[in-house]
């Protein structure tokens, strides 16, 4: 008698429609997915939706912690299949909300262990993790976990580089430094990694040598108008090339008019529309994680930067599952 390999896996799940169960009733998961605890997942999904709901390593205005509860509730409108590009996420892979991570609000070093700790298994049991912040702090852990073995490439969407050094009273941990630490620690390949959108004023005119001179390309948001999208997309893929990579989606890379509710916003960024029509232009990349990060929903009543953040948490899935389906094909 042949064993069934997916024998207990949540396989084909679909957020039931709202013409069965509407979508404002029950409890709120990240899309309307099941609810698992991270233990049970090993063997029976192949993408975690994880919150981090941690802003501790913010250095202006924060808010992002309840970032991860209001993209579940924005989230319960998505629908089952991605109607631009046809991807149906769910049908390609099996996917569950795995809770948030247990953090520690007032100590940055203990938190970076415990996301560490939390995703570290799930890197070992091959389960993808799309990850909701959470100030921009939380990449570097998450990184860590992923990046163990082996570097990642990395495809950046941001107003800020966040390669600084930090040094607040000492402090190197701030969301200001994830990609510095983790390029220092080994969990990136610096040559491929693109850093899309940065904008604004700046402290010091050297702010980004130290990531240029690592081999960081990248595309500020003046270069991305003079090119176009496509181009920028095209380019993306390229530096990425074949090998795995991660994707790290900061919502202060749309203009604060299509997304006020985040902690440093930037006048001059992208549009719902092109941040939509970037995404999907990254697809075919081998992406084994990804997150959306720095939706601050108390900056913003009104809900519009916690809808964008969840639009766009479902266009990173699509990604997500198209990368899983070929990666088992």
């Amino acid at each position: 008698m042949t064993e069934d390999p997916d024998a207990g896996r949540i396989a084909h799940h679909r957020p039931p429609s709202g013409m069965a169960s509407p979508r404002f009733s029950g409890v709120a998961s990240f899309m309307r997915l099941p609810i698992l605890a991270p233990a049970e997942a090993p063997g029976r999904i192949d993408i975690g939706l994880v919150g981090i709901p941690f802003d501790g390593a913010t250095t202006n205005r924060p808010g992002a912690r309840l970032g991860p509860r209001g993209i579940r509730e924005a989230s319960t409108g998505t629908r089952a299949r991605n109607a631009a590009t046809g991807i149906a996420p769910y049908d390609l892979a099996a996917c569950a909300d795995l809770g948030d991570v247990c953090i520690n609000p007032i100590d940055v070093a203990a938190t970076a262990a415990r996301i560490e700790a939390f995703y570290a298994p799930l890197a070992a049991a091959g389960i993808v993790p799309l990850s909701v912040g959470g100030d921009h702090f939380v990449t570097y852990p998450v990184l860590r976990a992923l990046g163990r073995d082996r570097p990642l490439g990395l495809v950046h969407i941001d107003a800020h580089s966040d390669t600084d050094d930090g040094q607040y009273d000492g402090s190197r941990l701030t969301h200001g430094t994830p990609f510095r630490r983790a390029i220092e620690d080994g969990v990136l390949d610096p040559g491929r990694m693109i850093q899309i959108g940065l904008r604004g004023s700046v402290d010091a005119a050297d702010e980004l040598d130290w990531a240029r001179a690592q081999g960081v390309r990248i595309v500020p948001m003046d270069e991305v108008a003079m090119r176009g999208l496509p181009a920028v997309a095209a380019e993306a893929r390229a530096v990425i090339g074949a090998g795995p990579a991660y994707l790290s989606f900061d919502i202060d890379a749309l203009d604060p008019a299509y997304a006020p509710g985040t902690g440093t916003p930037e006048m001059g960024g992208f549009t719902s529309r092109e941040a939509l029509f970037l995404v999907r232009g990254l697809s075919g990349l081998d992406f084994v994680g990804a997150d959306l990060v720095e939706v601050a929903p108390p900056l913003d009543p009104s809900g519009i930067t916690a809808l964008a953040g969840a639009t766009l948490a479902f266009e990173i899935l699509c990604l997500l599952a198209q990368a899983v389906a070929a990666r088992r094909n």
